[in-house]
Parts: structure tokens; C-alpha cells; sequence
């Protein structure tokens, strides 16, 4: 044990001293990236957000909420959940880790991560990667680049199953990836490009080799009209993929001069069942693309019109293929009270028609949670709790349950208790198996601190951390103390 941390040094030691990368050594620990935007000064300036951070700010390696997906998938084959996250190297450091590790469900163990990629510098989880399997059992992870001034990488495990090696296909521009592979046909890539602001784009690959350069030129884009965040879904049993996604109009929101991503609004919904030959909406209607104007056949709420906000959390279906959106809605982008109610809500396709059911009230815009259905048996994990640093990122996490659809929801479990940091950016793995069912980071909201990494089970009764420091190979999860019941 004392030889493999040795070793480990003298390669950080290396690292720092020759600029020679980390990438594909293990790692001694699972430890998340701390991160902030650095807009406090200015809000305060602006006369927002005094004394409630920063926009967002506080652990992020399973970051952001929605644009970066999947980052955990369950293989079958292996019994094991496989994952990735944006790490870091030392606990009172901010550089950025490209990792990726498993969950061995048998032997209840994780072992050392991976080090998919040294981000070299870089201090900004907008750059974390999302994962999928091939049909061969290949680990494929997708590294999101920043914009135009950082490019993404696609990497492949040299070995089926396996997240010991990786080598790199492919450095372009591509940000925010969703990447999954369709089985029998192939891979489904839907990414932004800042184009004119953050548009929307897809591609496929028939064997995960064949990307092209230049997306920028030989992309099919889905939509530009002022801006986008989307969150997407692939419905494995009907070959089905789909995206729902807001827009960002700009200019100011209710008086007050915003940037383009700070008015967030409306929900739009499109869907392919043809590998992205043809996207309808949700009724079968063919669509012209790409979509560019605000008032398009895709449109599902207009928040706009409402004055309130739109933070996409998650896209799932229900038994009967129907989607179902998760969204945080608020009056404004700055943090605070005054931007009150933010409502955790579900926006779901009847059959007939969309509407809007309210599931709780939270503190944040960036609360995120997640969202499973089994039957008339919805669950929804989220972190609308308060917290240790209210009013600031993330809070302590809830499991909220509906057993009519969705309609009504109760808090029937806080998964989370006198936590010392609010937990943040609640994921779900792709295809989820206990009790590997949910995953998140921790970190304190208000200032610069250390992030731990966690997983629960589908009843929230048993909340597990990842070990931040390995004195083996392998090791077990950390179960942590029952959460204290209600008072």
C-alpha cells in the first residue's frame, strides 16, 4: 500500500515538475471538483444576490444538472454500474480530472479510478465527460470541451468491460455531450455548438470511430433561436430517443439586463425513432430543421408568457412511452429569497395533452433531482432540503414519491441529515440497479472547500460515500449514520 502511494507521488511530483500528463494512472481517491463562477462581486455590484454566493457555486463533479449525459450506466453482463465524474487532485487544489471508475454490485466494492484524461490546468467542470457501452462491452467516454476555446476529446478502454486504459479517438469542438449507443444501429451524439450562441446539434456513428473534424461544418443542427440547455432520453425498448430543451431570449428579464443563459425559459420537445433520419414532436408531426424561431411546432409550455424561469432537470418516460420533464421554475436567475417560489415541477405528455403537476418548493435555481417511474410508482430524488448554506447551491437531499402518476407527491424520506455541506446536482445512472440508484457531490456553497462523492438506493435508506482516500486496490463504499427521522 505504502509502495502504490509512492508511486503515485512521484508521478504528481513528475507531473508537476515535466508537465508530463496523469492520463490512464489510478488514483488514490474519489474526489469531486470544487467550482464557482466568480459572479458575486458583480451581482452585489447590480444591487442581487448579496449574501447568497455565487449563481452556483459548491461541489460540481457530477455537474451541470442536465447538459452533460449520461454519466453512469448499469452493464448486465459485467453486474457492474459504470461512471464517470469531474475530479480533482488534492484536497485543497482545483484541477480538473477526467475520471472514470465502476461500482462492482457482486463484491459490493469500487477500485481505484481511472484517469480518462489531465485536463492540464483547467479548473472548470463544464469540461466533465459522460459515458456509454458498445455492443461489445467498450467503454466509450465523451469529454466536453468549453465553447471554442477548449476542444472535447472522445476516448475509447482499450479492453471490453474494462476502465483500466483508454485511448483517444478523436480532440474537436463539441460541448455538453449526450452520447448512447443504440443497439444494432449504432451511436447517437447530441451536443452544442456556439455557433450563434449555444445551438443544438446530433450525429451518429455506426461503430464509434467515424467523427467527423469539423462539426461545426458537417453537423445537422436542431435548433438556434437565441440559445439552449437540453436534457435527453433513449427509450431502448422502442429504439426512441428524445430532447427536451428551453431557450434563451436575451436582453433583459422583467427590467433587468440579463446574458443569454441567465433567461432560461420555455420547455420544446422533440423525439427521433429512426437513428435521426426524421424528429418529430411528440404527436407525430414531422419538423423542419432546424428549428429557429421561438413559436415552432415543438413547444410545450411557455413559461415566457407565465414571466417565470425553466431549469431542465431530467427527461424519462413512463410505462407507456410517454415523456416526462423535470424542472425547477423561479421569477429570476439571481440567487435569494426574492426570487421565490422555485417549484420543483413535472411536465408530462398525457396521451392527449401536456400539463404541469407541482411537486415541491426548493431555494435554488440549480437544485437538481432525479426522476424514476414504475408504474403509477414515481419516485423523485432532489436536493429541495434545506441546507447547511441556504439560499446557496444544492441543499440536503428528499425522496419524494407519487402513487397516482404523478398528481400528488409526499416527502417520504430525507435521505440526507446535519449535513456540514449541502449536497448537490442529484444524477440517476442511465439504467439504474440498487443500490447503485442515485449518485452526488457535496461541497460548501459558500466558500471553497473539499468534495465528497455518494450514492443511495431506490428507498433512500441507505446513503454510501465513496472513499476520498484508498489504502487498497479495492474497497467498500463508506455507509454513513441513518438520517435522522423528522422532528
Amino acid at each position: 500500500m505504502r509502495l502504490s502511494i509512492f508511486v503515485f507521488l512521484i508521478i504528481f511530483i513528475s507531473k508537476s515538475l515535466c508537465s508530463q500528463s496523469l492520463n490512464n494512472s489510478k488514483f488514490l481517491g474519489y474526489r469531486g471538483i470544487w467550482f464557482t463562477l466568480g459572479q458575486t462581486e458583480r451581482m452585489i455590484a447590480d444591487g442581487y444576490g448579496g449574501g447568497y454566493g455565487d449563481k452556483y457555486s459548491g461541489g460540481k463533479s457530477f455537474a451541470w444538472s442536465h447538459t452533460i449525459a449520461p454519466m453512469a450506466i448499469y452493464s448486465p453482463e459485467v453486474d457492474k454500474t459504470f461512471f464517470v465524474w469531474g475530479g480533482t487532485t488534492e484536497p485543497n487544489d482545483n484541477y480538473l480530472l477526467a475520471m472514470a471508475s465502476y461500482y462492482d454490485h457482486a463484491n459490493h466494492r469500487v477500485p481505484r479510478p481511472t484517469i480518462v484524461r489531465d485536463q492540464t490546468g483547467v479548473d472548470d467542470p463544464h469540461d466533465n465527460p459522460s459515458i456509454t457501452i458498445d455492443d461489445k462491452g467498450y467503454i466509450y467516454v465523451f469529454i466536453a470541451g468549453r465553447g471554442r476555446h477548449r476542444p472535447g476529446q472522445i476516448f475509447r478502454a482499450t479492453e471490453p468491460y474494462s476502465v483500466d486504459v483508454f485511448e483517444e479517438i478523436i480532440s474537436r469542438e463539441q460541448t455538453y455531450s449526450h452520447i448512447y449507443h443504440v443497439p444494432g444501429m449504432g451511436f447517437l451524439h447530441l451536443l452544442t455548438l456556439y455557433t450563434e450562441g449555444r445551438e443544438l446539434y446530433f450525429e451518429t456513428s455506426a461503430d464509434g470511430s467515424d467523427w467527423t473534424p469539423e462539426p461545426a461544418k458537417d453537423l445537422q443542427k436542431l435548433a438556434g433561436f437565441g440559445g439552449h440547455y437540453q436534457v435527453t432520453r433513449l427509450d431502448e425498448s422502442r429504439q426512441r430517443l428524445g430532447s427536451a430543451f428551453n431557450y434563451h431570449p436575451g436582453g433583459t428579464w422583467k427590467g433587468i439586463p440579463v446574458s443569454g443563459p441567465d433567461s432560461r425559459t420555455n420547455i420544446y420537445y422533440i423525439e427521433t425513432n429512426d437513428f435521426g433520419k426524421t424528429w418529430t414532436t411528440i404527436d407525430g408531426q414531422t419538423l423542419s430543421l432546424p428549428l429557429d424561431n421561438r413559436d415552432n411546432p415543438a413547444l410545450v409550455v411557455d413559461y415566457e408568457a407565465k414571466g417565470r424561469l425553466a431549469y431542465i432537470n431530467k427527461l424519462v418516460f413512463d410505462d407507456d412511452g410517454n415523456p416526462v420533464i423535470l424542472v425547477v421554475t423561479s421569477e429570476g436567475h439571481f440567487p435569494g429569497p426574492e426570487n421565490d417560489p422555485r417549484i420543483f415541477e413535472i411536465v408530462r405528455w398525457t396521451g392527449k395533452e401536456w400539463v404541469i403537476q407541482e411537486i415541491t418548493r426548493t431555494d435554488h435555481n440549480y437544485d437538481t433531482g432525479s426522476l424514476y417511474i414504475d408504474g403509477e410508482r414515481w419516485t423523485i430524488i432532489c436536493n429541495a432540503l434545506e441546507g447547511p448554506q441556504p439560499y446557496h447551491t444544492g441543499g440536503e437531499v428528499g425522496l419524494w414519491v407519487s402513487t397516482d402518476s404523478g398528481k400528488t407527491w409526499e416527502l417520504q424520506r430525507r435521505v440526507t441529515g446535519n449535513s456540514p455541506m449541502n449536497h448537490s446536482y442529484v444524477r440517476r445512472p442511465h439504467n439504474p440497479s440498487d443500490p447503485f440508484f442515485c449518485i452526488w457531490a457535496d461541497g460548501n456553497s459558500a466558500e471553497f472547500s473539499i468534495s465528497r462523492l455518494f450514492f443511495t438506493n431506490s428507498l433512500g435508506d441507505r446513503v454510501y460515500m465513496l472513499p476520498y482516500t484508498m489504502k487498497n486496490d479495492y474497497e467498500e463504499p463508506v455507509l454513513l449514520a441513518p438520517t435522522p427521522p423528522d422532528p
